[in-house]
């Protein structure tokens, strides 16, 4: 946890130097080790030669080194820091440190929370937001559905389901009320006891088993893994490639596996999850509180680019960019 007395040691080291002129920023992630996590820090660093920051790229796992990270912060004179706690309920803490040291705070990604789970007011926040993200697999795949000249009446939504995650329930939820709004409504669900291929694949099957008079699908889920197993699902049971539509979301290198294949299969797309806006914007927008004053935006909640084969290369090197 973060404690008032640990941090007022570190406040009382840091007095004692002069403050130096340039623009410090600190940008403090949950998991360092993790891609997107490396993506963001890459974007930030690219904002820090754009704008002309100094940037400072801290990882902390638990409360005490995210108690740590921000005292180095403020002893290395950051006057700002942008966050993806490894708890959200850290938020309370985390504010009444950047409220006494005078650093501005933002949040990305996960979003600090005080008690009973509400956000935290006056840390401006830049997440993801899973209803649109389903809301982009989901229109990708009716409008597919349409051009292929698939009936709503003939065509199967088989939504593979991990309810148990929020996260993963939005994006759904997104994606089928997406369908339902241009006329796809047969919707069956999969329940998955795992995110990964063979956990979709075993819900898929029986389900595609049972409905065997369905012979188009459109298959969504949580992740791109989830898709790839319930096409797999389906090519078992000799569906053909023309008969799917599975549209991922991550852009992970399981989606680009597939899309990268001499003949196409039955995944048709994924909605890439961009670390551009929340490692370059959130350092950017950072930095301009910091030097005019001008505040963030409360809450911007961002939501991905649809990647499929005929563009996921040219979608990749923009990304890589920085």
């Amino acid at each position: 946890m973060l404690g008032g007395t640990a941090a007022a040691g570190g406040l009382a080291v840091a007095g004692c130097a002069s403050r130096p002129q340039d623009v410090r920023i600190g940008f403090i992630v949950k998991m360092p080790q993790e891609q997107w996590f490396q993506d963001e820090w890459r974007f930030a660093r690219a904002a820090a030669r754009t704008y002309g920051f100094s940037l400072i790229e801290i990882g902390a796992e638990d409360g005490d080194r995210v108690l740590s990270a921000l005292n180095t912060l403020y002893a290395r004179y950051a006057s700002g820091f942008v966050i993806c706690a490894p708890d959200p309920r850290l938020g309370p803490a985390i504010a009444n440190f950047a409220r006494d040291t005078g650093m501005k705070a933002m949040s990305v990604d996960d979003r600090l929370s005080g008690p009973g789970g509400a956000p935290i007011a006056g840390i401006p926040h830049v997440g993801i937001s899973a209803l649109a993200i389903g809301d982009v697999a989901g229109t990708a795949a009716a409008r597919e559905a349409r051009r292929r000249g698939w009936a709503p009446a003939a065509t199967g939504i088989l939504r593979i389901a991990y309810d148990s995650l929020e996260t993963g329930r939005e994006r759904t939820a997104g994606a089928v009320t997406a369908l339902r709004r241009e006329g796809y409504t047969q919707v069956f669900d999969a329940p998955q006891r795992t995110t990964d291929t063979e956990g979709a694949f075993t819900a898929a099957a029986p389900v595609l088993t049972a409905r065997a008079q369905i012979d188009r699908w459109i298959i969504i889920g949580l992740n791109d893994e989830t898709v790839v197993g319930g096409v797999r699902a389906a090519e078992g049971l000799s569906l053909p490639q023309s008969s799917l539509i599975g549209i991922g979301i991550g852009g992970s290198e399981a989606a680009i596996a597939e899309l990268a294949k001499a003949r196409p299969t039955g995944f048709f797309a994924t909605v890439l999850l961009s670390p551009r806006r929340h490692g370059y914007d959130t350092s950017a927008a950072m930095y301009r509180w910091i030097v005019t004053g001008r505040r963030p935006p409360e809450t911007v909640l961002t939501s991905g680019t649809l990647m499929n084969r005929d563009n996921f290369r040219a979608v990749l090197a923009r990304e890589t960019m920085a």
